[in-house]
């Protein structure tokens, strides 16, 4: 692949075939020199695409650059905005990869957890709540069952992700049509 967000894009195309259950992405990005960039330049921009998209809590995010691989570090309060980072410095040219250590650290205390995904999951179209149970401790959820799509186990991890107090999400659901 040529860029970075050839890699990203070939494995979610992967991922959106009906029937596929997991995907080993060991596809090696090789740019053309002319799209090389010298690290600060790419952690110049990848701050400032950070920046612009997530400008409050940009602050509490770092960029390190090592041969065209950014990493990055710093904690957050949601999920949303750790996934954003992501995104803000995936499509910057030069970047071959990206390493998301980002730990997050909600600043609301875990309460009623479980509940308020389950009701989620019911309100949920995408979601058959009747085939994933939910177990929690403390701000981690563990998600169990089986959908009918890889895009039905997507949605049951963002719609847990977007429930206050979580702080990590494992997804143990399997796809079976």
């Amino acid at each position: 692949m040529r860029s970075y967000t050839d890699k990203y894009d070939a494995e979610a195309a992967a991922k959106r075939v009906a029937g596929v259950r997991a995907v080993a992405n060991d596809i090696e990005v090789r740019m053309p020199s002319v799209d090389e960039r010298p690290d600060p330049d790419i952690a110049r921009d990848a701050v400032s695409a950070i920046k612009s998209q997530l400008p409050i809590s940009s602050e509490h995010i770092k960029v390190v650059v090592k041969n065209g691989w950014v990493t990055l570090e710093g904690q957050v309060e949601w999920q949303y905005q750790k996934n954003t980072a992501e995104s803000a410095v995936r499509r910057i040219k030069g970047v071959k990869g990206v390493s998301n250590l980002i730990q997050l650290r909600p600043r609301a205390e875990p309460s009623e957890i479980k509940k308020k995904i389950e009701e989620a999951f019911k309100r949920n179209a995408e979601v058959d709540a009747n085939r994933i149970m939910v177990e929690t401790h403390g701000g981690e959820v563990v998600l169990k069952g089986t959908v009918r799509s890889w895009i039905e186990r997507e949605e049951a991890e963002r719609v847990a992700w977007s429930a206050p107090g979580v702080t990590k999400v494992v997804d143990q659901i399997t796809v079976a049509p």
